[in-house]
């Protein structure tokens, strides 16, 4: 799984993030709710986590419950899809909480600290990481990742400042899985959530590419893309012949995860139940 594809071409709608000058990420991150982050890893680092990554896919690095199908319950996925770790049911969308905690060396690789950067850079020098998640969309499983805003699954802290960080490892495009957000979601309420399709799998909510201000973000293996708790974001599922692999870091302050934890919220480390968390998402 580390043969490369070529490098996708960056949305026209977002711009180029190495020389645009008129508007900084900081800003577009304030105003949109997301923006690229340009490269994190270089080619030969990026090899690095794939080899890692693959060790997580096919079981040699023992999961248990941190590993689950994301696209569980999903309508219309097919049966060509990723087998789980020793005897699991095929899975369409392969989550796996914590990488870092266990393996260990992950966190010191150079992307928790490079991403930790941008994330300070954007929301605050207090932020500290919350947790990490591997997410898999294998060749042809075709189960896109529903419309969803990350703080539906969170309990209700009084400081909502988030920075997801998506890192690809494989170049993701929009036929395996890159991410789409809608600008702007992240100023309005949160939509109501519930489980997507028979349940058991991710959350959805009200929303489509249709919808205006939705946009893909392509990425080539190594960049990043950055979005807060309220900005609705999807990905379609994986069309193609090849793995979309992307590393997922999430960070807050450090006060908001001693509040979290006291409510029981770990985001998986020991409880990796998805389910509608906070009040303002059950409406």
């Amino acid at each position: 799984m580390t043969t490369r594809s070529s490098t996708p071409s960056p949305s026209p709608s977002i711009g180029d993030t190495e020389t645009e000058t008129e508007t900084t990420r900081s800003e577009r991150f304030r105003t949109d709710g997301f923006t690229p982050v340009g490269s994190l890893l270089s080619d030969e680092e990026v090899d690095v986590y794939r080899n890692i990554y693959d060790r997580f896919l096919s079981g040699e690095i023992d999961c248990g419950a941190k590993r689950s199908d994301l696209g569980a319950g999903a309508e219309g996925r097919t049966a060509t899809q990723v087998s789980g770790a020793q005897g699991k049911a095929p899975e369409s969308i392969t989550q796996i909480m914590w990488p870092s905690a266990l393996c260990p060396e992950l966190a010191n690789l150079p992307l928790h600290e490079r991403a930790l950067n941008v994330a300070r850079e954007l929301a605050g020098d207090d932020l500290v990481l919350d947790f990490d998640m591997l997410i898999d969309k294998a060749p042809h499983t075709a189960t896109p990742t529903p419309w969803h805003q990350d703080a539906a699954y969170w309990v209700d802290l009084p400081d909502t400042r988030a920075v997801s960080i998506w890192v690809a490892l494989d170049a993701a495009t929009p036929d395996n899985g890159c991410m789409w957000y809608l600008r702007g979601s992240h100023r309005a309420p949160l939509r109501p959530h519930r489980p997507a399709g028979s349940g058991g799998g991710a959350l959805e909510c009200p929303c489509s590419e249709a919808e205006p201000g939705a946009v893909p973000v392509p990425l080539a293996p190594g960049e990043g893309a950055a979005h807060g708790g309220g900005t609705l974001h999807y990905s379609r599922g994986n069309s193609t012949e090849r793995h979309r692999r992307a590393y997922i870091l999430n960070y807050r302050s450090a006060d908001m995860i001693r509040l979290e934890r006291e409510q029981g919220m770990d985001h998986g480390l020991h409880n990796n139940e998805r389910t509608v968390r906070n009040t303002s998402a059950t409406r």
